[in-house]
């Protein structure tokens, strides 16, 4: 039974493909305390799930996520600093959790992602944007750091050292078509099609081998962390010779030659 959050809700859009959408529409779904509380065991639950795909996206017309809720900045700033820490570890805690999902995930972003809702955008794997999309690493604006929820690590890596310094220095808004540019989007597409697309992508992902997926997505994220080509191949060379003995790999070349579509289970 899929649980239920006050701040976030899951549903089943596909066979295998699971949506977590960021439900506080009348405050452009902005971050708070509770729903980074909420967001831990949501991510849990759907790595149990049995998903092969997960889509992330925000609810209403205004906005994918607008970051942290400054009509509850109180709530942080009335905290001492070892509150304020353990906050921050449950709430970088769940950022990763969704980045580190055996399943790829897909995020169609509308409206803004921004400070917090840029890092949630940052933690999944494919980014899909509408016209309406725009980004700010916005931490700046604030008196924060880019610092925070992962955003320096996976920003830096995703559109290189230098962009990524600009944008962390200026927190300057990036509209759609700069996103898609400079690769913080891997492309934008009309707004009316923004979630029928984002389901397509991840059918298209459900119905390739959960093993190869998870094992691809495992190499994705573990070699961008590695210093070495030769400690690349070499996690490269033990998740082949795990594949090359699982039934995902017979299924498809037995399906291969009988000019079929493979079932995997």
């Amino acid at each position: 039974m899929i649980p239920l959050f006050k701040t976030l809700e899951l549903e089943w859009l596909a066979d295998g493909v699971l949506c977590l959408t960021i439900s506080r529409p009348d405050r452009a779904n902005a971050q708070t305390v509770e729903m980074f509380g909420e967001l831990g065991p949501a991510v849990q639950f759907a790595g149990r799930s049995g998903a092969r795909a997960m889509i992330v996206r925000g609810a209403g017309e205004r906005a994918f996520c607008a970051g942290f809720d400054l009509n509850e900045i109180d709530v942080l700033t009335d905290m001492g600093i070892g509150d304020f820490v353990a906050f921050m570890e449950v709430a970088s805690a769940a950022v990763v959790g969704l980045r580190s999902l055996p399943f790829p995930v897909v995020s169609a972003i509308h409206g803004a992602a921004v400070g917090g809702g840029l890092a949630l955008a940052l933690a999944t794997d494919i980014r899909l944007a509408s016209p309406t999309a725009k980004f700010s690493v916005a931490f700046i604006k604030v008196g924060l750091s880019a610092g925070e929820l992962g955003t320096s690590w996976a920003l830096t890596r995703l559109i290189g050292p230098g962009l990524a310094a600009e944008l962390a220095f200026t927190g300057r808004m990036v509209d759609a078509t700069e996103a898609e540019r400079i690769g913080l989007v891997n492309r934008v597409v009309p707004a009316d099609r923004l979630i029928a697309e984002a389901v397509e992508l991840a059918q298209a992902v459900a119905r390739n081998s959960p093993q190869g997926v998870r094992m691809s997505k495992r190499a994705l994220l573990s070699n961008a962390e590695v210093s070495s080509l030769a400690a690349a191949v070499e996690l490269e060379n033990r998740g082949q010779a795990l594949l090359f003995q699982g039934g995902d790999m017979t299924e498809a070349l037995h399906a291969f030659r009988e000019a079929r579509p493979a079932s995997f289970g």
